[in-house]
């Protein structure tokens, strides 16, 4: 039952990044502007920031404080939704040569406004979240699929 909720809340992130934009290289599809607010520090509009959010690119699950969370990146764009209602939007990109995921949630929440990619991998993916949680690690979620050794023990609400 467990992991049927993981599931569901994979499937909506999976579906909610499918209808962001097709490739369209306009940048004014940011959901607010505003987590864009500091991304000039690398100078340059794309070889960098290119590669770096292709690295990151994918679904990517955790289980933090009991709660499922997925990160979903596509090309600059990236959201998160966690169990009990949080969602939010932002980018993901190289930012003075580091990578970086900025968000804003829907509730207000800091605790992943500013993100520092660690470390970036086929099957992992580990985040130090500037002023909130500190370090999340996620595993990558392939075709739709649960990861597997994914913890599901206490997930629920």
């Amino acid at each position: 039952m467990r992991a049927a909720a993981l599931a569901a809340t994979l499937a909506g992130a999976l579906a909610l990044t499918a209808c962001s934009s097709d490739g369209d290289s306009g940048g004014d599809d940011s959901p607010s502007g505003s987590a864009t607010g500091s991304a000039d520090t690398g100078g340059g509009t794309g070889g960098g920031s290119a590669s770096a959010s292709g690295e990151l690119e994918g679904s990517w699950l955790a289980t933090t404080d009991g709660k499922a969370v997925a990160l979903v990146v596509t090309g600059k764009q990236a959201g998160l939704f966690a169990t009990g209602g949080t969602v939010c939007s932002g980018t993901a990109g190289e930012e003075g040569g580091m990578k970086m995921i900025r968000l804003k949630c829907t509730d207000g929440s800091k605790d992943r406004a500013i993100g520092m990619v660690e470390s970036v991998g086929k099957a992992s993916l580990k985040v130090t979240w500037k002023d909130g949680l500190g370090a999340e690690t996620y595993t990558k979620a392939e075709g739709g699929k649960l990861p597997t050794g994914l913890p599901t023990a206490g997930l629920g609400s």
